[in-house]
Order: structure tokens, then sequence, then C-alpha cells
């Protein structure tokens, strides 16, 4: 079954999230700075990248590799076209978190932002666990009502992702974490107009980490 989000354009899908109503492109910009800055690592995986914003962000002297992940190869083009300065540092791959996580490498940090929604907690927990990371940023929707896509004239364009999405809660996704080693380090959350709330959950590993 083709996956729903390779049917969405990006225009529809960055022009939905920047609304005044909506503000999400821009709060997630703006919280994918901190993620980028928080901690001391070389490597990092960005899941569902999308269009790449919040890549300017990145400060190249202190990555060695990024990957961006993304179902839709589209996205992933735009994502190159865009950020020429990040050539040789940025790899993009077009996986299915659902069913080809056994094609991520390692890394050290995965960023996730709206994205266990679409994959589920089990298949989040998989993809993880296959990349290793020390820490893992998310940031999830906490809805008010029972829309979880804000009200706007590209709302149709969404129609299909009703198949794979997946209501998230934080203590679930805590939960899910820890039962592969990973415990919460920091939170923090951004209010967005509609009342909706972006929620960020910091994670760091504490087990052992396989050979």
């Amino acid at each position: 079954m083709k996956n729903p989000w390779q049917g969405i354009p990006l225009t529809d899908y960055e022009s939905h999230m920047r609304l005044d109503s909506v503000m999400q492109l821009q709060a997630m910009n703006e919280m994918m700075k901190g993620q980028f800055d928080a901690y001391p690592v070389s490597s990092i995986i960005i899941f569902g990248i999308a269009g790449g914003n919040g890549l300017e962000h990145i400060q190249e002297n202190k990555y060695e590799k990024i990957y961006g992940v993304d179902v839709n190869p589209s996205y992933l083009q735009a994502v190159i076209q865009r950020y020429p300065e990040l050539n040789g540092l940025l790899e993009c791959l077009c996986i299915d978190l659902t069913d080809e996580t056994h094609k991520l490498p390692k890394a050290d940090m995965v960023i996730a932002n709206l994205l266990v929604e679409y994959i589920g907690y089990k298949c989040f927990q998989k993809a993880v666990a296959q990349v290793e990371p020390k820490y893992v940023s998310c940031i999830i929707q906490v809805n008010t009502d029972d829309g979880w896509v804000s009200d706007s004239p590209y709302l149709h364009v969404f129609d299909g992702l009703e198949q794979v999405h997946y209501p998230i809660e934080a203590n679930m996704l805590e939960n899910t974490m820890l039962e592969i080693n990973y415990r919460v380090i920091n939170t923090s959350e951004h209010i967005l107009p509609n009342g909706k709330r972006l929620l960020q959950t910091d994670f760091s590993f504490f087990g052992i980490m396989q050979p």
C-alpha cells in the first residue's frame, strides 16, 4: 500500500503549516535550533525531514554527518535543492520507517518531530533501536479538541493520513522509550495559536551500547 505522505505536495503541506492560525512551521523551526545545539553529538538523523525546515540552524563545524529520512522522495529532492551548502555533510535517505528500519544508519542523535504520530510507538521504538543514538529528541502535537489537523484551506489535502495516524500520549511515549533504555532528560512545550501544543521530550540512553 502506498504511504499517503507520498501523495501530499510539499507546497501544500508547508503552506498549511505556516498559516497564522497554525504556526507549526515557525514554531518547529525555533525548536529545532535548540535541538541541534543541545547535546555533544557529531552525527544526527532526522526522521520525517519533509522540506528541511530548520536546517539553516545547522552548525556545520559541529557535525560530521547529518542524515535526513523521509518516505516522500520529492521532499528529499527539495531538501537537497534548498540546502546546497550542506552538500557532503547531509545525506538524504528515502526510507519508510514502518517496514524499512533495517536500512537506517547509526547516529549519535535522533530528531523526530511530528513523526511518531504517523508510524506508532512500536515502529518508532524499532527505528531508534536500529540507529542506537545517545540522544533522542521528539516533538509531538498535543490536541485540545478532537481535530488533529488544524482547520485550513488545505485541510482536505491531508484526508488520506487518517489511515496512518496514531494518537500519541507523552506518558506512553516515555514508557515505550524506557523499554529500550532511554529515559527523559528534558521537556518543553510551545503553545500554538489554535490552542494546540507542541511538546518536546528529550531522552538519553542509559544502558550498554552493543559493540
